[in-house]
């Protein structure tokens, strides 16, 4: 599927590339795509949803066209929770559907939890999330889950700045190649992983993909640690989330277990949730028909 972008300049200064298709009066759904992709995470779900829903999906911060700068602070959760919201308003858009996987499901939850109809902001209606874990779990996860640690060990490959040189000189693709181990490629159509390669071989956008799990707050522990929470450490201190919540979690995910959806209920108010078997962590396009479905219930739902 061909998406046009359009270029968007941000209050901030970014500029983002963007896709946004549908019917400009339509509910609006604002994708947000994860590590290491682009806005074509949700090629699948455009096509599905254009025709009724103003589709916005930018290519984020640091990835392919989209403004790419080089320092680790300007990637931190708060700037990248800022795009999205300044972003609406260059596009006036009013209120939203956030839509997030991975990386972009990390920031759809603070979009929706700083933004929840109802608060200050008051612009997400609805908050969609697949296969992106919850703050106030993944922290904990990494400390007492052994196979969140070990699943989450290239995190600590993608911080280590003596991999910088091998960056430089091959490009994305070869720290992908030594630190995940949970990469499927022969799910994805080969143009689109041909397209992807291409992609990675920015080496401006790589360093500014992998700014994103630099400048996270997020610790991941070595194998070795105790597996045990730290004595000073507490949750996150974060508001339920109250607007109507679906979360699509596939269930082979080698990255993310599903003990990742273990208390959801806890935290989130208004809580749906749509498991897929038999498929690993790039739902969107390892299942689209199954996502499709479960987005258009819940929309269905809570319209």
């Amino acid at each position: 599927m061909k998406m046009e972008q359009q270029r968007v300049t941000l209050a901030n200064g970014i500029e983002l590339d963007v896709v946004d298709t549908g019917p400009r009066d339509g509910p609006v759904l604002m994708f947000l795509h994860g590590f290491p992709e682009s806005h074509r995470t949700w090629r699948h779900q455009i096509a599905h949803f254009s025709d009724r829903y103003r589709c916005i999906a930018p290519d984020q911060r640091g990835y392919r066209g989209s403004s790419k700068p080089q320092e680790v602070e300007a990637y931190t959760p708060d700037k990248l929770i800022g795009d999205i919201f300044l972003l609406a308003a260059e596009l006036g858009v009013s209120e939203f559907t956030v839509v997030g996987h991975d990386w972009g499901g990390a920031i759809a939850w603070g979009v929706a939890l700083a933004g929840q109809v109802g608060s200050g902001s008051g612009r997400v209606t609805r908050c969609i999330v697949a296969n992106a874990p919850h703050p106030a779990i993944f922290q904990k996860l990494l400390y007492t889950n052994e196979h969140q640690r070990k699943s989450s060990q290239y995190m600590r490959g993608f911080r280590d700045t003596a991999n910088d040189a091998m960056v430089r000189e091959h490009g994305l693709a070869a720290i992908l190649m030594q630190e995940v181990k949970w990469d499927r490629p022969s799910e994805m159509e080969p143009e689109e992983r041909a397209a992807l390669m291409e992609d990675w071989q920015n080496r401006d956008a790589a360093f500014g993909m992998l700014n994103w799990y630099r400048a996270s707050p997020i610790t991941i522990p070595p194998l070795d640690a105790p597996y045990e929470l730290p004595k000073d450490w507490a949750p996150p201190a974060l508001p339920k989330l109250t607007i109507p919540t679906l979360v699509i979690w596939a269930m082979d995910d080698m990255a993310l277990p599903p003990e990742n959806i273990e208390g959801l209920d806890q935290v989130i108010e208004d809580y749906s949730l749509e498991k897929v078997q038999d498929c690993g962590h790039f739902v969107p396009w390892e299942a689209p028909e199954k996502v499709n479905a479960a987005i258009d219930a819940f929309l269905a739902r809570t319209g």
